[in-house]
């Protein structure tokens, strides 16, 4: 366990890091990092931002595509979804799906595909996923755009949950009302939809609804038990957005790119995403 003055250290390390755009070593290349230590850093980081006049507007999921589990870190725990608060600064809502990106800021930026729920009013905490389902009140298509301090994207979990989740800022599309009768089925109803990820009219990758823990409901579902189990946070509460994690691999992203997605098997217009410096 982390003494309070090595939490706020290395809180304050990571925000200096993020603010001034400067890579930085993972934290575990210097300590035995436990991902109970990772998530008191974290919320040393959240109470500094809200001082700092940010507003949480919900959850970030991280690690839950299993086709893509081994790719990006070194540690075996990376197949163990993660999960990180969302602030007001970070997040971008579109118009007519489409936007322009600024990423001078974030480090060595990647790029993915996600779905993104707002939830309409607060879960029990022993509710099951019908109930859970049933207090989703939109949907909406989402792209994330990463951001990671550590050089060439080497980290263990605990490095990516203290490091902010690894986000950098997402951008919302046109959201859509989940009726009762879609929430029903919304956990089978997600395993079939595709999305394809494409960058200057070239396809970059593919994934499927399936490959996120069965279903972005099922990531959600995820969030709500390991929530449950970290009281130094707040339980999922009515009016937050919660982005359910990664459909494809992460692709590099860079100024002058346009990015394009696409959906199969649901009513989600695609999103066009223009990079710039």
């Amino acid at each position: 366990m982390l003494m309070s003055t090595q939490i706020n250290r290395y809180a304050h390390q990571l925000l200096d890091a993020r603010i001034e755009a400067r890579l930085m070593p993972p934290l575990t290349s210097g300590f035995a990092l436990t991902q109970d230590d990772a998530y008191d850093i974290a919320r040393r980081i959240h109470d500094v931002r809200v001082a700092e006049g940010e507003v949480p507007v919900g959850r970030k999921i991280g690690f839950v595509n299993r086709t893509v589990w081994p790719r990006n870190a070194q540690d075996p725990t990376v197949h163990a979804p993660i999960w990180s608060p969302l602030f007001d600064r970070t997040v971008i809502y579109t118009e007519d799906n489409a936007a322009l990106i600024h990423i001078k800021e974030l480090m060595q930026p990647r790029i993915e595909p996600e779905i993104v729920f707002r939830l309409a009013k607060s879960p029990a905490l022993d509710c099951t996923m019908d109930e859970l389902a049933d207090c989703i009140e939109w949907m909406a298509h989402g792209i994330e755009i990463n951001s990671c301090p550590f050089p060439d994207w080497q980290f263990k979990t605990a490095d990516a949950i203290a490091a902010f989740g690894l986000h950098g800022m997402l951008i919302i599309g046109e959201p859509r009302v989940v009726s009762a009768q879609s929430r029903r089925h919304l956990a089978t109803m997600m395993m079939g939809v595709s999305v394809s990820l494409s960058s200057d009219g070239t396809l970059r990758s593919a994934g499927f609804g399936s490959d996120i823990l069965n279903s972005p409901l099922h990531a959600l579902w995820h969030l709500h038990q390991m929530l449950c189990n970290q009281t130094r946070f707040a339980p999922l509460a009515a009016g937050e957005i919660i982005t359910t994690g990664a459909w494809t691999d992460a692709k590099t992203a860079e100024p002058r790119q346009i990015w394009q997605t696409a959906f199969s098997g649901i009513a989600l217009d695609g999103m066009t995403v223009e990079l710039v410096e």
